[in-house]
């Protein structure tokens, strides 16, 4: 049995830590004169006694050095707890959220995916929407953490193929990552500010501009109003969409260039192979937009770079319901929405890297099969790819379409239509926000439905979130013996 002491630590702390940020939107509630702030007060106080007290009862097993157990436990319980004390200000406050719409939108901010359940938000306090924004801003930093420092420790889904330039954090993994963490933490929040003037230079208000650019970066996609950026078309259409390329990029290649050096950037195939994809589907889509809908080129080319960087980066902003323009593009966002951004970027889904990975494994096998008695071995940036990076990726795929089958399958039993049950799995499971058809679509949201669906929504996007073999890995009795 692993020592949970050290797990319980870092849980009750950055609980604690999540509790003092509810003072920034209780400070602008009570700056409003709304009323509303005691519902901050009233969070703020639950969840920094209880992350306090769980940190000081845990704080004299805190050691130098955590093992795997105990890593694997504090990925999964952070991302476990912090949603359930980041959903008190929605069941407090002036949503008067039931528990399960609570949760769903916190577990929804925090994973970033963007589905909301909430309507009348252009109607809510400037608190309640400022804490929504915030809690996709620190989902995003913390993706990026996990992503760089925990996941190529746990050699999850061919992370560890990455394990050299998440600064080799193998020795002692706290004060590593503290030191990650503050160099990601700068950075991130210098792209923050950067994205709100720009926002505010296109037009945006203030408060607005502040919002959208925690959401924007952390690839998240809540917006303050019920028309997510339909209100903001035209220039901030353009912001957003590069910013939401930034964020999709992976963060240590912002850290070397803070140091001085772009190469790196330049050089990641990853980089480039999903910067070239995204401009292959911004033609494409422009291209059909001019030809099959008749729209002209700027609007054509604007509507079409901002909804594809939006949905195959996984933020879910929606500025107008493209199921209007036709199947094709309907079925060709559905396809890129599984597809995501760059490891070590705040972005979600499968990532390219592995579909890089899963090319250079069947590009191999081709060869073996025409030369039997060659020696074709995947290559990865001209490095050969291990058996175990290759077996780790495709044990992620698989369970990850296994895993898309089963939620939809469960989402089907709870009475959902079959294009409603569907794309809401791969909505939850990769983090992209929204679905398909009436209910859940670009026009839509999750309000409507049951509860049972609700809560299976929530349990996949922190399955999606936590790349699915973390958790797993937690039910075999193994494990626990080890």
């Amino acid at each position: 049995m692993p020592d949970l002491r050290p797990v319980g630590y870092v849980i009750g702390l950055l609980s604690a830590v999540l509790g003092v940020t509810m003072l920034v939107p209780l400070a602008l509630d009570l700056a409003d004169r709304n009323g509303h702030w005691a519902a901050f007060g009233q969070s703020a106080i639950v969840t920094c006694l209880a992350g306090g007290l769980l940190a000081l009862a845990c704080a004299n097993g805190v050691g130098a050095r955590l093992n795997l157990q105990q890593i694997f436990l504090i990925t999964t319980g952070v991302w476990i707890v912090l949603p359930l004390l980041g959903a008190l200000p929605f069941t407090f406050g002036a949503t008067e959220a039931r528990i399960v719409d609570a949760v769903f939108e916190a577990t929804s901010g925090l994973t970033t995916t963007g589905a909301t359940v909430f309507v009348g938000l252009d109607a809510l306090p400037r608190g309640l929407l400022l804490w929504r924004s915030m809690l996709q801003w620190f989902g995003g930093v913390g993706i990026i953490v996990f992503a760089m420092v925990f996941l190529p420790e746990l050699r999850v889904g061919g992370m560890q193929i990455f394990r050299s330039e998440a600064f080799d954090t193998g020795a002692k993994i706290l004060p590593r990552a503290a030191q990650i963490a503050a160099q990601i933490m700068a950075i991130y929040i210098g792209l923050t500010v950067a994205c709100s003037a720009a926002y505010l230079i296109v037009g945006m208000d203030g408060f607005a501009a502040i919002n959208h650019a925690m959401t924007t970066l952390a690839t998240g996609g809540f917006s303050t109003g019920d028309a997510s950026f339909g209100d903001y078309q035209g220039p901030a259409e353009y912001v957003a969409a590069l910013f939401m390329l930034v964020a999709s990029l992976p963060f240590v290649r912002y850290v070397q260039i803070a140091a001085g050096s772009v190469r790196p950037l330049l050089a990641d195939s990853q980089v480039r192979a999903f910067l070239g994809l995204v401009a292959v589907l911004v033609a494409i889509v422009t291209l059909y937009r001019v030809i099959a809908n008749g729209d002209h080129a700027e609007h054509a080319f604007r509507e079409g770079v901002f909804n594809v960087v939006s949905i195959i980066t996984g933020t879910g902003y929606a500025s107008t319901d493209y199921q209007n323009w036709g199947a094709f593009p309907v079925v060709l966002f559905f396809l890129i929405g599984l597809v995501g951004g760059c490891a070590g970027s705040t972005c979600c889904s499968v990532k390219v890297f592995r579909y890089q990975l899963l090319a250079a494994s069947i590009l191999a096998q081709i060869r073996r099969i025409h030369s039997p008695h060659g020696l074709f071995v995947p290559r990865y940036e001209g490095r050969p790819v291990s058996e175990e990076v290759m077996s780790s990726v495709m044990t992620f795929l698989g369970v990850f379409v296994v895993g898309l089958g089963l939620t939809a399958v469960a989402l089907g039993l709870t009475g959902l239509d079959f294009v409603t049950a569907v794309t809401g799995a791969a909505a939850a499971l990769a983090n992209i926000g929204p679905g398909l058809g009436e209910l859940i679509g670009p026009a839509g949201n999750f309000a409507a439905l049951n509860d049972g669906a609700k809560w299976i929504l929530s349990v996949a996007m922190l399955l999606g979130r936590l790349e699915l073999l973390v958790v797993l890995v937690l039910f075999l009795p193994r494990f626990w013996r080890g």
